[in-house]
């Protein structure tokens, strides 16, 4: 006979976001997860991924890649928001997934969300230390990044902002998120600035040919490990251009808009989350998408995608150099370190309400759990994760780990979507404030695209993520599978 699925009730999820010291505070408004969503898509990003997408994979389609990436994106946020609007408690997936397909299928979720959050805020703070130093730079400032300590190098400033943010948050996330939103206008505003003095230099010729004919990758000699997880299995050498190659720009964009599923992390922390959360999210997610649909037409039409390639680091500041607007790089450095403040704030919020679902549960150790009785805020998750992130950021080379935030990311979109359909079926009595449409075929879509998104990878990042998945079974059935209050029969 079968084991349970060991599934938690959405009445017992809900019992669960009211139990005495274990509960967080409801102060966020639509405007609030709005800015929480565009605070942590839109960052130093902005200024290089479309670029690097159009030199070394699709050229003037990248628009295209773009926007085939947001509907990707948008097909899982509608299942994100039919969750959140059913289930409004703390960790996104992971209590999702729980409620609908049980506790393993759970546990994977969130452990995956750890590496999605972990990885995301340490990479997006090492680089904000980097952007730091240039920034200084453009006014004549020699700060180095990193300072040697013996053997060891240190960047310093991952660990000032991990800091500054994990304070805030301590404090209370209503705080946070107005210093958030604050930060967010301000680097919108930078972005939409580019965007316009760019447009001026705009030649159509430049979007010719749209999509470009398919011809040998210049990566193509690389090892084995570099090669997406398509081309090793179906044996083809790797390409760029053409249409693959706007699919595979497709999978290497989708970075631009990680993190929307970061903030369904914060339904208990909304006011009538089942109408402010959808709406939130939908409207970070459509200006998100213009800023990005914006920045890749001026990209591509400022200058040719084969100049961009001659680039080893292809970027929007390139393109003002190549058109005589030096000037641009100094307003992008300081766009760009603007842009990652706030994405290290939503990453390292996400990461802490995720550690304190599961803690919750019993999967994790319950201290983790506790919130500040003044503050309704997990004070102790937040400095435990704060600390390890500045420590991952401020001394390791963790920029080599990105590919597992897409994967991460994309394994927990799949699911959930998969889990709307199963909660249809399971629970069509539960109340909804949003509904996806055209269910089972909008979830299979949303599903089927990111898992072919996933199978884009590199093959070296699954071999990571077939690592970090033992890790957390061996968690799993030697700690949280004993101490599961689901499983002890406490919910």
């Amino acid at each position: 006979m079968a084991p349970p699925l060991r599934i938690k009730s959405i009445e017992a999820s809900l019992a669960d976001s009211e139990e005495q010291g274990r509960s967080l505070k409801r102060s966020l408004k639509t405007f609030d997860i709005a800015a929480m969503g565009i605070a942590v898509a839109v960052g130093a990003g902005i200024f290089s991924v479309g670029a690097n997408a159009a030199a070394n994979f699709a050229g003037p389609s990248v628009i295209l890649s773009f926007l085939l990436a947001a509907v990707t994106c948008g097909l899982a946020i509608m299942c994100y928001a039919e969750f959140a609007s059913t289930i409004p408690v703390a960790g996104s997936a992971y209590t999702f997934t729980y409620a609908t397909m049980g506790e393993l299928l759970a546990w994977i979720v969130g452990w995956d969300l750890i590496l999605e959050t972990l990885t995301a805020s340490a990479v997006i703070a090492k680089y904000w230390g980097i952007y730091l130093s240039t920034a200084f730079g453009v006014f004549g400032i020699d700060l180095p990044s990193t300072i040697q300590l013996g053997p060891i190098g240190f960047t310093w400033g991952p660990v000032l902002i991990v800091g500054v943010f994990t304070v805030l948050l301590a404090f209370g996330t209503r705080l946070s998120s107005r210093v958030s939103a604050v930060i967010t206008v301000i680097k919108v505003a930078i972005v939409v600035f580019v965007i316009v003095a760019g447009a001026f230099f705009v030649k159509a010729a430049n979007f010719t040919p749209f999509v470009p004919p398919a011809e040998p990758s210049k990566g193509a000699e690389g090892g084995v490990l570099t090669q997406s997880l398509v081309s090793f299995v179906t044996g083809q050498a790797p390409a760029q251009y053409g249409v693959f190659g706007l699919l595979a720009a497709a999978s290497l964009v989708f970075f631009a808009f990680i993190g929307f599923d970061v903030v369904a992390t914060s339904a208990e922390e909304t006011e009538n989350p089942q109408k402010t959360l959808p709406r939130g999210i939908f409207i970070g997610l459509g200006i998100v998408t213009l800023l990005y649909v914006g920045v890749s037409i001026v990209i591509t039409g400022m200058v040719s995608y084969q100049r961009l390639a001659q680039e080893d680091a292809p970027s929007l500041a390139s393109a003002f150099d190549i058109v005589g607007l030096p000037w641009a790089a100094g307003i992008i450095a300081i766009g760009s370190l603007i842009g990652l403040t706030t994405v290290v704030m939503v990453l390292l919020l996400g990461l802490s309400r995720i550690v304190f679902s599961m803690s919750r549960d019993g999967l994790l150790p319950r201290w983790f759990s506790k919130t500040n009785p003044k503050t309704q805020t997990p004070v102790r998750v937040q400095v435990v994760a704060g600390v390890v992130v500045a420590f991952i950021a401020g001394f390791t080379a963790v920029d080599k780990l990105e590919g597992m935030i897409n994967i991460g990311t994309l394994s927990a979109f799949v699911l959930v979507s998969i889990g709307i359909v199963v909660l249809r079926r399971t629970r069509p009595d539960a109340p909804r404030a949003f509904r996806v449409p055209w269910v089972p075929v909008l979830p299979i879509l949303s599903a089927v695209l990111c898992f072919w998104l996933m199978l884009n990878l590199e093959v070296e990042t699954w071999l990571r993520f077939i690592v970090w998945l033992a890790i957390g079974f061996t968690i799993y059935f030697g700690y949280s599978r004993r101490h599961s209050r689901v499983g002890k029969g406490l919910q």
